[in-house]
């Protein structure tokens, strides 16, 4: 695939550039190191936080499976998945894998199936799956009130992220300009191939086969460009004013879409995260801003003359109006900022909320939950008068851990309160990033105007108030000593202690210009050439004394992603051909308490495509201390065995395995395949064919195309029971 402007990746994942303290620093007295035999052998210790949060059963929690037979396994028993290089999706024997949703599949009956010989055009994506399928969840659907029920299995909504887009193959002949210009149609089916799908699916209980229902009044899908409401703390602000809004009420679109969580209420969140590389701003825009500014644009990544990562701004509208186009261009191009888009940057980077079940209202945009690279964002366990919790990880090199912890107290007359909810537990609360101390615990600090030093007389960036605070969240964490951390990825809560786990999914800098730390001990080089941090691994901690409200930790190391031939110095979880894996990203804990792993590599491509394992994880403390290959001593959780780790499948070539969610009676596991093919050399020589054989119907090549998967048993029986 041909880069077609300068953008590079870089600009939105080194952008933490204070001096707070690594891990080596706040845990210099706790680390132990031994003389290094090579200077070649540093990976990335897999930290596991845990944090126990204020609990109750899964009678309490409407996202838990209601079929009190069904329970956790004691030990994993299907047959593990091999590792291979297959373009297709393997699974165990006994189970069945089938591509329910694809790139360009119509919701509605009104539109023609995909054809990889006649691209359909941009508008017609606002009725089309969009692209690169990411983050998902289930929610059952009542057939007689036609609200959520999380009782239902055999009819609900499925919705998705779709995160990014692959330009080679989403269009005829991959991505084009025309004397430097996009053309419209092609931004428009990027823009529209952006966001999120719902679709209403039913299953059959007797086979668990699985249908979408194209005739469904649910059937929608958002997009770069759908009309967002603004909620909290920053609504209504002078950061978030633009053209289109000088109320600073509203927004168009969501995009960069990656992993995603959902309420006890019934809606879905959505994650916005890389969205910085979407905007453009001027050479020289510099020198019309303030000093404040720039270090906020700068700290963001969205530097003076940074070039957008598709060049949607250089589109000449005649299908669209042209302010569609221009808003993605951040400079100062007018005397106030209501006539123009030098804010619009700030109108991303959010946690969004959207009904599936509601879509006559707008999604919303909910700001008191902190702005940066949302990653994911996963609700604590629930109980009756307490109060609820979201976690959430910004995934670029040297960020930080948040939490936010809601003023109101969980109370079950809220399930299928819709936005109303949402209103009530998400738009007033305590904002907390995390710090890690050099005892094995660690403490929140809360990002809040006037405390901690967060207020204008900072010397590195003057806040003015609470919507300063939380809009510019990466700048408050720096100015509060927040602890840096590896990418911290998706977050998934453990229904049977509370304990939150997180994937840091690799660090080739590990060891290098990141110091070893005990939380990010390895240093070594794979077989591959591969150095650093080159593997991952999972980190979790423990909320004390089981509380949401809690403002301090305990925290180990779960997993470290390792080849099972490495050195048990390196290969400190004591992973086997039957579990090892590389570069942890999605997870999810099923209601059973079964941990859901997925990956994102390119460290042991060579040997097996990505992949996704089931997990019986114990719990923070359960395991011991270590030295690394490096001499850093480390804590970590008790090795695993293919009896509580086993890889449940394989992708095609050069996918990832991400999104996973499952019916309410554990029949029907969903999964997404994101980016098949994706190094292919040019859209006629695909490197994958999936979900087609090599040829399609006509006996041409076919391309490749991201796609939701749902899997089931031949025998109608428990997903690994």
């Amino acid at each position: 695939m041909t880069d077609l402007t300068p953008y590079h990746e870089d600009q939105e994942l080194d952008n933490n550039t204070s001096n707070n303290i690594h891990f080596r620093d706040i845990l210099e007295q706790r680390i132990s190191r031994r003389s290094l035999i090579t200077k070649t052998a540093s990976g990335a210790a897999a930290l596991a936080l845990a944090s126990s949060l204020t609990g109750c059963n899964d009678d309490d929690d409407n996202h838990s499976n209601t079929d009190s037979s069904v329970k956790k396994p004691e030990k994993l028993s299907f047959t593990p998945v091999a590792k291979n290089l297959n373009d297709i999706v393997t699974v165990p024997a006994g189970y069945e894998a089938t591509v329910l949703y694809a790139l360009g599949d119509p919701l509605t009956q009104n539109l023609a199936e995909w054809d990889d010989n006649n691209v359909p055009s941009g508008v017609s994506f606002t009725a089309r799956s969009g692209d690169c399928h990411d983050g998902m969840s289930y929610f059952g659907l009542n057939s007689s009130t036609a609200k959520y029920d999380a009782k239902a299995s055999n009819r609900g909504l499925l919705v998705m992220n779709h995160e990014y887009i692959n330009q080679t193959f989403l269009h005829p002949k991959g991505a084009t300009r025309v004397n430097g210009r996009r053309p419209e149609d092609e931004v428009i089916r990027e823009m529209n191939a952006h966001g999120v799908s719902i679709i209403e699916l039913k299953k059959d209980a007797a086979t668990q086969k699985v249908d979408i229902v194209k005739s469904s009044p649910f059937n929608r899908r958002i997009t770069a460009s759908t009309v967002m409401d603004f909620a909290g703390i920053v609504a209504g602000s002078d950061l978030i004013k633009t053209k289109y809004s000088p109320s600073a009420k509203q927004t168009r679109g969501t995009h960069n879409n990656c992993g995603n969580g959902y309420t006890p209420w019934g809606t879905y969140l959505t994650t916005e995260e890389n969205f910085i590389g979407y905007f453009v701003r001027n050479k020289g825009d510099d020198t019309k801003r303030t000093a404040s500014e720039i270090i906020a644009l700068n700290r963001y990544g969205l530097k003076d003359g940074a070039s957008s990562r598709y060049g949607w701004e250089t589109a000449i509208g005649a299908i669209e109006s042209q302010d569609l186009y221009d808003r993605w261009n951040s400079s100062i191009t007018a005397e106030t900022a209501d006539k123009d888009y030098r804010n619009s940057a700030n109108t991303f980077g959010w946690i969004v909320e959207i009904d599936p079940f509601d879509s006559r209202s707008n999604p919303v945009k909910r700001t008191s939950l902190g702005r940066f690279a949302h990653e994911d964002c996963r609700a604590s366990r629930l109980i009756e008068g307490e109060n609820l919790t979201f976690y959430m990880g910004d995934d670029s090199r040297g960020e930080y851990i948040y939490k936010f912890v809601s003023d109101a107290k969980w109370d079950a007359k809220d399930v299928n309160g819709g936005y109303r909810a949402g209103d009530k537990y998400m738009n007033s609360g305590k904002l907390y990033v995390a710090q890690f101390n050099n005892d094995g615990t660690g403490k929140w600090i809360e990002l809040a105007y006037g405390k901690n030093g967060l207020n204008d007389t900072n010397t590195v960036y003057p806040f003015k108030s609470q919507a300063d605070v939380t809009t510019f969240a990466r700048l408050a964490g720096d100015a509060v000593k927040a602890t840096k951390m590896d990418r911290p990825e998706w977050v998934a809560v453990n229904p049977e202690n509370g304990e939150v786990y997180v994937t840091l999914t690799n660090n080739s800098n590990r060891g290098t210009t990141h110091a070893l730390d005990a939380a990010n001990p390895r240093n070594y080089s794979d077989p591959e050439g591969g150095k650093g941090n080159v593997n991952g691994h999972i980190i979790r901690f423990h909320e004390k004394d089981n509380k949401t409200t809690a403002e301090s930790f305990t925290w180990d190391i779960y997993l470290f992603g390792a080849e099972a031939k490495m050195a048990s110095n390196i290969n400190l979880s004591a992973l086997n051909d039957n579990n090892d894996l590389s570069s942890p990203d999605g997870m999810w804990f099923d209601p059973r308490g079964v941990l859901w792993i997925q990956t994102d590599d390119g460290a042991y491509t060579d040997t097996t495509n990505c992949m996704m394992l089931a997990a019986l994880p114990g719990k923070v403390g359960d395991g011991t201390k270590a030295i690394t290959s490096a001499g850093q001593e480390t804590i970590f959780g008790k090795q695993v065995t293919d009896e509580n780790l086993r890889r449940f499948l394989t992708g095609p070539k050069q996918c990832e395995i991400t999104g996973v969610t499952m019916t309410p009676d554990y029949k029907a596991i969903f999964i997404n395949v994101q980016h098949p093919g994706e190094d292919s050399p040019s859209f006629d020589k695909p490197s994958s064919h999936w979900p087609a054989s090599q040829k399609d119907a006509n006996n041409k090549v076919a391309r490749p195309r991201s796609a939701t998967v749902v899997i089931t048993r031949k025998d109608g029986g428990v997903i690994a029971g």
